[in-house]
């Protein structure tokens, strides 16, 4: 499997700008678990850490839910992988499978996209009960697009000590 990643606009709207770099982040987190059995998903970066690349596939799935469904669209819903909202459930992935986590990763994904397409604007809010404030979706986008990229540089390191393979 390879994975295609879009190259954001050099000349665009904000709206369009953001969600095109989110896409590309996305993008570039499945372009670091090609190729990839199970196993080598699982495989943790340096023990005692059980940081692996398919727990942080799981950990994105849990942070589209929060961001998009919970606090932009209100949903009471639980985590995917966690009735007590504990975000480290996701991180083991011990006795996950790249379909499980990454079917789970893809749908909160689209869930996500539609929530922003059909948002009127970047200045629709909803309400983030661990700050207390309503947040602006634009606010959302871009910290999806922060959350991505450190948790890319994770990857980067993940894949390297897989495989040796760099870059992205």
């Amino acid at each position: 499997m390879t994975t295609e990643r879009p190259s954001p606009p050099l000349q665009a709207g904000e709206r369009e700008t953001l969600r095109a770099f989110l896409d590309f982040h996305r993008a570039t987190l499945a372009m670091k678990c090609d190729g990839l059995s199970d196993e080598d998903l699982r495989r943790r970066s340096m023990p005692p850490s059980t940081l692996t690349l398919l727990g942080l596939v799981r950990h994105m799935a849990e942070v589209e839910r929060t961001w998009f469904r919970k606090v932009i669209n209100g949903e009471d819903i639980p985590l995917v992988w966690s009735d007590t909202n504990d975000y480290q459930v996701a991180y083991d992935a011990s006795g996950s499978s790249r379909s499980e986590a990454f079917a789970a990763w893809q749908a909160e994904v689209e869930h996500s996209r539609r929530i922003e397409r059909e948002a009127e604007s970047l200045d629709v809010s909803g309400y983030q009960p661990r700050w207390q404030e309503q947040v602006s979706l634009r606010l959302v986008m871009h910290h999806l697009c922060h959350e991505y990229a450190r948790h890319n540089g994770h990857a980067d390191f993940l894949r390297e000590g897989i495989d040796g393979v760099t870059g992205a």
